[in-house]
């Protein structure tokens, strides 16, 4: 039985992390999917859904928290792994308060982000 590659949504409006994270989960065997701004996450349709989302907590003009929020209150993407990251103070405790399933701190390592993602996959 052949097993379907993970896909991997990465939303951020910074091109250089967005670019990085893209090449190291590419390398890592996970089909990426990479957007600069949330209104991807509206477009999601059962067939297109990815196995687990990665998203900026602070992007401009959009906030990752209300999002999340957004993900985990529809039926479609409730289940869909959200790990929400940033550089922010304190950010942790207001992510996981609005029901990211996992966060990470910037800046982040590459095995720490790689052990993050194969524990929520």
């Amino acid at each position: 039985m052949v097993q379907k590659q993970r896909t991997i949504l990465i939303v951020d409006d910074d091109p250089d992390i967005l670019l990085f994270l893209e090449l190291l989960l590419e390398d890592a065997g996970y089909t990426v999917i990479t957007a600069a701004t949330g209104a991807i996450l509206d477009g999601l349709e059962e067939q297109t859904l990815p196995d687990l989302i990665l998203l900026d907590m602070l992007l401009f003009r959009e906030d990752g928290r209300v999002l999340t929020k957004q993900l985990k209150s529809k039926e479609l993407t409730a289940r869909i792994p959200v790990l929400l990251y940033s550089a922010h103070p304190g950010a942790e405790r207001e992510a996981l308060a609005a029901g990211a399933d996992g966060f990470l701190a910037k800046p982040f390592g590459i095995d720490e982000i790689l052990a993050m993602i194969a524990t929520y996959l």
